[in-house]
């Protein structure tokens, strides 16, 4: 799932390919990808590109007095630029392309998503605030005004596990499950323990392995080309997606904990005092 710094590496990307250029083209593919219907996709068409923003993992592409183009990228959804899109519009299928933008150029992009769980969306509208997934995120981490007081003052109020809690949108904006583990493991922090009973100093790590280690994955992004982010984010995870390899801070062995629709790595020896978190998933299957 592309997160904020794949997000905001896309913005840029999109900035330097977007901005000043006419949208000729909309075509959508997959109908489940369209999720309003007023305005419709063609109030686009004609317009030119303004400005690209970030709402968290949101991508809203701004036109010349008329409607915002916003789209979620989800799990697996992705978007694949084209220096020359092919001729004629693309035809409905079981592919994975889900929407495509032309512009006056040729140039433009595809919207895709792999896998049978369709939650790509995109929002034709007059605001972005109208988008439901927008009006209700929380405080962008990364901005200059999210200071450690900001982020203790959210995290008191928390009843539950660190790791739900850095993935609510609401909460904070723009991390999802990757770059929690990574926050997590960069903080020396068990993903199970309770946000509200962070003492002081484990509030104050907890906020600069946040800042950090979204910061690093934002600068290392930033100029790769929209095709390359995938890869770039996957080489740079230190505990994510890594399970049964050696921490590359301690060399223990990575662990995981499974979901019954996603699941979190950690390292024992950096996280959790040496002691394997319980895999509830697995114990069931066990019995």
């Amino acid at each position: 799932m592309p997160e904020l710094p794949e997000v905001e590496a896309l913005k840029d990307f999109l900035t330097e390919h977007l901005v000043g250029h006419e949208i000729v083209r909309v075509l959508p593919v997959a109908i489940s990808v369209l999720k309003t219907y007023d305005p419709p996709l063609a109030a686009l068409e004609g317009r030119e590109v303004t400005a690209v923003h970030r709402y968290g993992k949101f991508l809203d592409l701004a036109t010349d007095g008329g409607p915002h183009f916003v789209t979620h990228l989800a799990r697996a959804g992705w978007l694949q630029w084209k220096d020359r899109l092919p001729d004629g519009p693309p035809r409905p299928g079981k592919g994975p392309l889900a929407l495509r933008v032309a512009l006056e150029t040729g140039e433009g992009f595809d919207l895709t998503e792999a896998g049978t769980q369709k939650r790509l969306a995109v929002y034709v509208v007059h605001d972005p605030q109208e988008v439901p997934g927008v009006a209700r995120l929380g405080p962008d981490p990364l901005a200059d005004d999210f200071d450690e007081q900001s982020f203790a003052a959210l995290l008191v109020r928390e009843r539950r596990q660190i790791k739900g809690a850095l993935r609510d949108q609401s909460l904070i904006a723009g991390v999802g499950n990757a770059y929690s583990d990574e926050i997590l493991h960069a903080a020396r922090m068990s993903p199970f323990k309770l946000a509200a009973s962070l003492t002081p100093e484990e509030t104050t790590r907890l906020y600069d392995a946040l800042r950090t280690t979204l910061t690093e994955a934002v600068e290392r992004s930033r100029g790769v080309a929209a095709g390359r982010l995938k890869a770039e984010k996957k080489s740079a995870l230190r505990v994510h997606g890594r399970t049964g390899l050696p921490c590359p801070v301690c060399g223990d062995t990575i662990r995981e904990v499974s979901f019954s629709d996603s699941s979190l790595q950690y390292c024992p020896t950096c996280q959790t005092g040496g002691k394997p978190l319980a895999d509830r998933r697995m114990s069931r299957l066990l019995k």
